[in-house]
């Protein structure tokens, strides 16, 4: 579903991805693993059109996406969650899920209902403005917006950060029904054992390259993978 292709990223002067290519097949979970800094950020927004790469290409489905704006990706089916959720504080719960409806080649998949029944917090709260909610609940309404978008494929920027362990327990069994769903993930994030515990395959960045990449079970099996990702 998508292939990125020795992309090369800017930030200013500052050169943040070197060379970086990965692929993800429909309906894979695919996890991009690595500490703060190390780039995995930058190769979500470099997909997203948040920060078009200098060099390299973006392959969605086909065709050659690279250098498009963020809208018209999201039109082609592509959602993001940013790790800082950028949820409308002053909006309703209702209303941040409202706003970023649509249907996808005319196929409506996620509303209110299928969102609230994926994250009953949510429910609960459906008339309290965004900015009211916890960090978590933040969290599950950043991905319900997504979510009513109804993309095919969806980039998920470290999704527990700052989660208590229960949360965090909860979020893995929630994409993991994602999953279920046929929807494609490219999932970045520091908690390895989280992460492993969701993907098909992953890769592992290190100052803006990608040094490892393998099935779960390679990674797990990896000496220096282990030593480094503490497995």
């Amino acid at each position: 579903m998508l292939e990125v292709m020795n992309l090369h990223t800017y930030y200013g002067l500052s050169h943040i991805l070197f060379d970086v290519s990965l692929k993800v097949d429909q309906g894979h979970v695919v996890c991009l693993l690595g500490r703060n800094g190390a780039g995995k950020t930058t190769t979500l927004k470099s997909i997203m059109g948040l920060a078009p790469p200098a060099k390299g290409k973006i392959i969605f489905k086909g065709e050659d996406v690279t250098g498009l704006p963020p809208y018209r990706l999201a039109r082609k089916g592509i959602g993001y969650v940013p790790d800082d959720r950028r949820i409308f504080a002053d909006l309703t719960v209702r209303e941040n899920l409202e706003i970023a409806m649509k249907s996808t080649e005319g196929k409506r998949i996620w509303d209110f209902e299928k969102v609230y029944e994926l994250f009953p917090s949510l429910k609960k709260f459906d008339k309290r403005k965004g900015g009211l909610l916890s960090g978590g609940e933040q969290k599950m309404l950043a991905i319900g917006r997504a979510l009513m978008g109804n993309p095919d494929f969806l980039l998920l920027d470290e999704p527990t950060e700052g989660l208590a362990p229960l949360l965090v327990m909860e979020f893995r069994d929630r994409i993991n029904t994602l999953k279920g769903t046929g929807l494609t993930v490219l999932l970045a994030e520091q908690n390895v054992k989280f992460t492993l515990s969701l993907s098909d395959y992953g890769y592992i960045i290190e100052n803006g390259v990608i040094c490892y990449k393998g099935s779960v079970d390679e990674l797990k099996e990896n000496d220096e993978v282990r030593k480094k990702c503490g497995i």
